[in-house]
């Protein structure tokens, strides 16, 4: 299998995923499909697909790394449920202004972000 092949194999598997995933969670479930992709394969691909921004990636509270094949091509945040992962994409134009402000006012050019917030979701909440 070559790397293209499996890198592809992985974005299927998020593609049809709901929410985030973890690279252990793909891995179980490219393995139940009957691939023979290795746990270490799953990370490099899971890292080709962030670096080309395919993918979407975020840490969760407890510090792990969750993916997601990304809905968007443009930057975006996330509004993400810690219960079930569920992930909305959301519009920030005030979070965009003050990064940019915060930047400049600290003479810094260049300035990127990245925004997550987390909570629970309504069905989640509602069957709590």
């Amino acid at each position: 299998m070559s790397t293209t092949t499996r890198r592809e194999a992985v974005r299927q598997a998020l593609d049809a995923s709901a929410g985030f995933r973890s690279a252990q969670d793909l891995y179980a479930a490219l393995r139940a499909e009957g691939s023979k992709i290795g746990l270490t394969t799953v990370y490099r691909a899971l890292q080709a697909l962030s670096d080309s921004g395919e993918i979407d990636v975020l840490r969760t509270d407890d510090g792990e790394a969750v993916y997601r094949a990304c809905g968007s091509e443009s930057h975006h945040h996330h509004l993400v449920c810690r219960v079930c992962s569920t992930a909305v994409e959301v519009e920030g134009p005030a979070v965009e202004r003050w990064a940019a402000e915060m930047g400049e006012a600290h003479g810094f050019t260049g300035v990127t972000h990245s925004v997550e917030i987390f909570g629970t979701c309504g069905p989640c909440s509602r069957r709590a």
